[in-house]
């Protein structure tokens, strides 16, 4: 005991610096951590769904352009503000199974004439005389020798092909497609390392012979 007539002793620390239970700093590390992942989120997600989304590319139909397992990034917003062109690569709905993704190339725009005898496709515009493609960018090992007779294409639809003709089903077998199934473009590609690139696959056109 303090001598008698002493002053009693006081703790002069202030409240907020006596140690804090171990509990405290775990719920105050918790939301640290939930407001860090709704910050990511608020960021993150428009761009996911509005901007770019990851694909993967599973099947052959694009051999050699693009192999099963490339993970790609695929642009969302260039076709909101541009037409797809001839030649693009496209990421879309299955227009039969809108919850599966294809990828292919487009052949024919909208408005046009699409035929194709022995694998090759001739086109005609309105006004302008007829075009048949040089596929210079297929494969020997991936042509097809189909014929098929003259398909008109609305003023949304598309006619898209897959680089491997001869394992693709495209718009030869499920008819055009419409615009309003069309996801965006890959714009990067980010596997293999070896084949990192901006507009993988880009051709645009169009070589003509």
């Amino acid at each position: 005991m303090p001598p008698q007539g002493a002053t009693q002793g006081v703790n002069a620390m202030h409240p907020a610096s006596e140690p804090q239970p171990k509990r405290s700093r775990f719920w105050a590390s918790v939301r640290d951590w939930a407001k860090a992942v709704t910050i990511a989120l608020v960021i993150v997600l428009p761009i996911r769904y509005f901007i770019a989304e990851p694909f993967v590319v599973n099947g052959a139909s694009m051999d050699p352009t693009f192999a099963t397992g490339q993970f790609l990034i695929v642009d969302r917003l260039t076709y909101d503000f541009s037409k797809p062109q001839r030649g693009d690569v496209i990421v879309f709905e299955y227009p039969n199974d809108p919850s599966t993704y294809y990828i292919k190339r487009i052949i024919g725009l909208p408005g046009e004439t699409i035929s194709m005898k022995d694998g090759v496709p001739t086109i005609v515009a309105s006004g302008t005389p007829a075009i048949t493609l040089d596929q210079w960018y297929i494969e020997a090992k991936h042509v097809s020798h189909d014929t098929i007779a003259p398909i008109h294409l609305g003023q949304t639809e598309y006619f898209v092909m897959g680089d491997n003709r001869a394992q693709s089903s495209d718009s030869r077998v499920w008819g055009p497609l419409d615009a309003r199934f069309i996801i965006g473009r890959p714009i990067v590609r980010l596997t293999p390392p070896s084949l990192f690139g901006i507009l993988p696959g880009k051709y645009h056109e169009t070589q003509t012979k």
